[in-house]
């Protein structure tokens, strides 16, 4: 029997964000404190199968792969060919910075990807050089690409502002969302980094707006609030965690590489689930706990930030 899970305050957690490893073959300056290329204990596919069928049992239905780098896994296809094997499970989406997304597009919709958030914080190669520490940045355009061909919908890019930095370059960011059926969506930079923790560097969604004045609200999905304007064929995304706290409405929780789950991504808090994952019914009296524990809102205010990016996923 399906059923709702809620928490204490009462919202009903239906999304899961997988995180497959913590290793990045990238290093952005605003992700984390921590080595990116470390590898870490990393759950095998059938594991990962085991907990989704049992969140879904707890009215989980959307699902996002997150790393770290979830393409430096090589059996990553498997993993998503398992999740779609859920019937419970109605979304699987994929965060990617898109370096090996040409490669594995076609393969990952073939096994049962639905979309696809590509990050792409430049479209400048010294500024993308600069932010991520690699000269990568044609070959996540063609990732891009490669993407639209295989059918992956919607394609959103995610950009993380910093002024002075990459704040200049929100202009032609947003050009791709006039010429193309894709969401450029833009998240405030959080306290995960030394530059995170420097507000001076935050690039505000209202800033943004004030930048852009001829972009006109149209909805919200989720944690973005949408724009667009005349002859646009994608849409602009604001996604404010910084400024406008969206707690209130948060629908999910978070499954490290290792086993743990985590509430809130504002929290260092997570709970290990592995002595459990061979027996479904003690799994999903723990899960239901663990959401029930889920916090009322993120702490990014506070003094304290919690571990790295690539560790959750965002």
């Amino acid at each position: 029997m399906i059923f709702t899970v809620r928490d204490s305050f009462n919202r009903e957690i239906s999304y899961l964000r997988i995180s497959v490893t913590q290793r990045c073959n990238l290093n952005c300056v605003y992700c984390g404190k921590e080595d990116c290329a470390k590898k870490a204990e990393e759950l095998s596919p059938v594991q990962y199968y085991k907990i989704v069928k049992t969140f879904s049992e707890c009215g989980i239905k959307k699902i996002r792969i997150t790393g770290g780098e979830p393409l430096v896994r090589p059996d990553i296809t498997e993993t998503v060919r398992l999740i779609r094997s859920i019937p419970e499970i109605e979304t699987i989406a994929l965060t990617t910075n898109g370096v090996y997304l040409k490669r594995y597009a076609k393969e990952l919709k073939a096994a049962g990807l639905d979309s696809v958030n590509i990050s792409l914080d430049s479209t400048d190669g010294s500024t993308y050089r600069r932010l991520t520490g690699a000269d990568v940045l044609q070959r996540v355009l063609e990732g891009i690409d490669e993407a639209e061909k295989a059918g992956l919908s919607p394609i959103k890019l995610n950009a993380v502002l910093m002024k002075g930095v990459n704040s200049d370059g929100a202009g032609e960011l947003i050009k791709l969302a006039r010429e193309r059926k894709i969401d450029v969506r833009f998240i405030e930079l959080m306290p995960f980094s030394d530059e995170g923790e420097s507000s001076e560097l935050i690039v505000t969604g209202d800033e943004i707006l004030e930048r852009f004045p001829f972009l006109e609200y149209t909805n919200t999905e989720g944690t973005a609030k949408y724009y667009s304007a005349y002859g646009f064929k994608g849409r602009v995304g604001l996604i404010n965690p910084v400024t406008h706290k969206f707690c209130n409405e948060c629908n999910r929780v978070r499954l490290l590489c290792d086993g743990r789950v985590k509430p809130c991504l504002g929290y260092d808090t997570a709970y290990d689930i592995m002595p459990f994952i061979d027996d479904s019914q003690k799994l999903k009296k723990e899960l239901e706990k663990i959401i029930f524990k889920k916090p009322a809102g993120h702490s990014f205010e506070s003094e304290g930030a919690p571990h790295g990016l690539n560790r959750t996923g965002g």
